[in-house]
């Protein structure tokens, strides 16, 4: 009986030495990790990874890794000759294949949400508009156009689309004209426009966009999205 006393404490002890090695084995790599993501043609502010499951040791030995979680925030790309900011964007990478001495990653599938702030989208749209959320899915665009000589300003609820996956369109419900020729077509060159939505990693897919109170929302999903370089 001493004697298997004396062996569950070696193992209790033992366990509790591998634990510990394994989680910071996983808050050593998450570090190094995070430091690593590059996103190609945009630069990024910060990042945060998140590595899933136990044992951690087991995972990395085989290169392939369950899930990896990701925050990324400040991504920044140019669009349509203006720079367009993704406030953060959050992935679940799922089946992670570690490559070239863990310099690399690819996970084969993965699913997330990015996020642009209308004070983002304000500074990708045409100057002098400014853009916030109008409530009901739609958002508030206003601009200011020149009509005679006359500053007029004018303000709509415009709805937000994906154009060929990759592209937000913001367009104008109704634009109201109070019967002064040409006004709705002055106003639409303002408020009306297409921004290329860019700086996503390589394999990641707009899906669904959606205005909140917070932002556009934007799910996005992807298959062999590659992590890190």
């Amino acid at each position: 009986m001493r004697a298997l006393r004396i062996l569950l404490v070696i193992v209790v002890v033992l366990g509790g030495i591998f634990v510990a090695v394994d989680r910071a084995a996983v808050y050593f790599v998450e570090s190094e990790a995070a430091g690593r993501i590059r996103i190609t043609d945009a630069t990024i502010g910060s990042t945060d990874v998140s590595i899933k499951g136990f044992p951690f040791l087991t995972q990395i030995a085989g290169d392939r890794l369950d899930e990896v979680d990701v925050e990324i925030t400040g991504i920044e790309t140019a669009a349509n000759g203006r720079r367009l900011r993704i406030s953060r964007m959050n992935a679940e990478l799922h089946d992670v294949r570690l490559a070239d001495g863990y310099t690399s990653a690819t996970a084969a599938r993965a699913t997330g949400t990015a996020v642009i702030s209308y004070e983002d989208l304000t500074k990708a749209a045409s100057d002098g508009v400014a853009v916030e959320y109008g409530g009901n899915n739609k958002v508030k665009v206003t601009g200011t156009v020149d009509v005679l000589g006359n500053p007029v300003s004018r303000s709509v609820l415009s709805t937000v689309t994906l154009v060929d996956g990759h592209t937000l369109r913001v367009h104008a419900d109704k634009v109201p004209g109070e019967g002064i020729p040409g006004l709705e077509g002055l106003v639409r060159q303002k408020t009306d426009f297409d921004r290329e939505v860019g700086g996503l990693p390589s394999g990641l897919k707009l899906q669904r966009i959606q205005p909140t109170a917070d932002g556009l929302e934007i799910s996005v999903t992807g298959t062999d999205v590659k992590l890190a370089a």
